[in-house]
């Protein structure tokens, strides 16, 4: 039987059982992000931006140590029930939006980037993949990301 500290931890990691979709769980993981996106954007829109990075980096600094007990769980690397890692990326996705201006297409449109990003791993996220542990879990999504931020303000200012 797990402890209600292994429950609340498992909970985190899966995002609230998003982690457990039966196909493509880092896309229902992703959904995680989203949700937070919107609820930054309609009650912190003055301070949107900061929201997103603080809320990535705090689910990095608790996230990242946990990477050893999810392994262990699951007995795989990077299982994918961890769908934090998700959330992590797709909050660094959609920092940089206004979340005043076409706040749904511009979401949706992060959403399919940074799936995009997450899935085809470009340099240096697959070989910060191999990083032990939660750091390595973590960090391909913050460089995904990184990627998908840089092709949102792309399409944000010179194609929408």
């Amino acid at each position: 039987m797990s402890s209600v500290k292994d429950r609340l931890i498992e909970a985190y990691l899966t995002c609230f059982g998003l982690g457990y979709a039966p196909v493509a769980s880092g896309t229902f993981g992703t959904l995680g992000g989203v949700a937070l996106a919107l609820i930054f954007a309609m009650y912190l829109p003055a301070n949107y931006m900061v929201a997103c990075l603080s809320a990535a980096v705090i689910f990095t600094l608790v996230g990242a140590p946990l990477g050893k007990w999810a392994e262990q769980k699951w007995q795989r690397k990077d299982p994918g029930q961890y769908v934090l890692d998700e959330v992590i990326g797709f909050m660094v996705t959609v920092a940089f939006i206004d979340p005043t201006q076409h706040l749904t297409i511009n979401l949706v449109v992060g959403f399919l980037l940074f799936r995009f990003f997450d899935i085809v791993k470009p340099a240096p996220a697959r070989q910060l993949e191999k990083v032990p542990g939660g750091w390595g879990i973590i960090l391909d999504d913050v460089v995904a990301g990184i990627y998908a931020a840089i092709a949102l303000f792309l399409y944000t200012n010179y194609i929408a």
